[in-house]
């Protein structure tokens, strides 16, 4: 149902309601102000006004509501140009309409037929005004209230699949930052570790439990600081330890005084990962890595990690790698600002990750 629709569905019944009532109460105030009427006057009044006002009500209720309805859904004309009028003609015709089935019935008489009519519609086409178009807004209103709760309702439940989803994203971007063969490599050198040195294993599972949480924890947040992100690192590095042994050799040298410097979370350990996986597994030696921060006076940042690996170009980064992603992450977060430089030194493979100091 369309919001257009919504005032006019559904309350015709309590516009009938609202005119009987209204009928009666002013019967009654007619009847406490005129003494010499007797009951028998009220009775046959009540009579007479209810079956005025029900055939009215009636017509108006199944005619005019359509009318209403359709006109404000499919032209967008404003209800009153059709109310208004609406309401006059069907108070005319209801009236007629009543005093036939009246005259026809031999309770009212017929000689003075459209004279009888005339004084009917002077009182009954203001008191038609007033109540019926009365009734008609209280139900405009009502309606308007129910349909503003309704899409109320709607925005709270879509808020809240907007959570759910926000949370499955969540959960979906340890699979975009914790690679499966990490996890899975990572299983195995737990398993291997409890019959040699269970301690070594406890170590490794509170490592990784420990990555795992500030992943979770921290992919809600654009920014983070650098010493939580070099933590971070530490511990997938230390994790990697464990499988590759003294194939792996590095270190990471952040001076504290940048600890407190900004990064986009897991942008850091990205680097390393890099470095391992596709730097130093591949070669059939030992392999090793560094880990350095700087700050310049224009007010970069600089985070480098070197490797003794083959080396790669930026273009020849596929769409979807991890380096990609992170690609994409920079320039939505700083824009032109921010950029990672790839180069040869030497023996050694250099990414750079240049971001200004927030």
């Amino acid at each position: 149902m369309t919001t257009n629709e919504a005032p006019f569905k559904h309350k015709w019944a309590f516009v009938l309601l609202w005119t009987n009532v209204a009928v009666a109460l002013i019967e009654l105030i007619v009847f406490a102000v005129n003494p010499t009427r007797s009951a028998r006057d009220l009775l046959q009044s009540l009579v007479f006004t209810f079956v005025y006002a029900n055939l009215t009500s009636i017509l108006a209720a199944a005619i005019l509501g359509w009318l209403m309805e359709k006109a404000a859904v499919r032209t967008g004309v404003s209800p009153w140009k059709i109310a208004i009028p609406g309401v006059l003609v069907f108070t005319a015709g209801g009236c007629l309409l009543a005093q036939s089935l009246l005259a026809a019935a031999g309770l009212s008489g017929s000689q003075h037929f459209w004279i009888d009519y005339y004084h009917t519609l002077r009182i009954a086409v203001p008191l038609a005004l007033v109540f019926g178009l009365g009734a008609m807004t209280h139900a405009m209103l009502l309606t308007r209230v129910q349909t503003m709760e309704q899409e109320l309702h709607e925005k709270e439940i879509a808020e809240e699949r907007s959570r759910k989803l926000a949370a499955e994203v969540r959960l979906r971007s340890l699979e975009s930052w914790i690679h499966p063969h990490f996890l899975f490599n990572t299983l195995n050198s737990i398993s291997a570790l409890i019959a040699v040195d269970p301690k070594q294993a406890e170590q490794t599972v509170g490592r990784l439990a420990r990555l795992l949480r500030a992943s979770l924890d921290m992919s809600e947040q654009s920014l983070i600081p650098l010493a939580q992100e070099i933590a971070m690192v530490e511990s997938y590095v230390e994790i990697e330890r464990v499988r590759l042994g003294p194939r792996l050799r590095g270190r990471v040298e952040v001076s504290p005084e940048l600890g407190d410097a900004m990064v986009p979370p897991m942008s850091v350990q990205c680097l390393v990962e890099n470095a391992i996986k596709h730097g130093i597994v591949p070669q059939t030696g030992d392999g090793e890595f560094l880990v350095s921060a700087s700050a310049d006076s224009g007010g970069s940042l600089h985070i480098e990690v070197r490797d003794s690996g083959p080396g790669f170009t930026l273009p020849s980064i596929r769409a979807g790698h991890g380096l990609d992603k992170l690609v994409q992450r920079l320039n939505a977060l700083f824009g032109e600002r921010a950029r990672l430089n790839i180069t040869r030194q030497g023996d050694y493979s250099l990414v750079e990750m240049v971001l200004p100091r927030v």
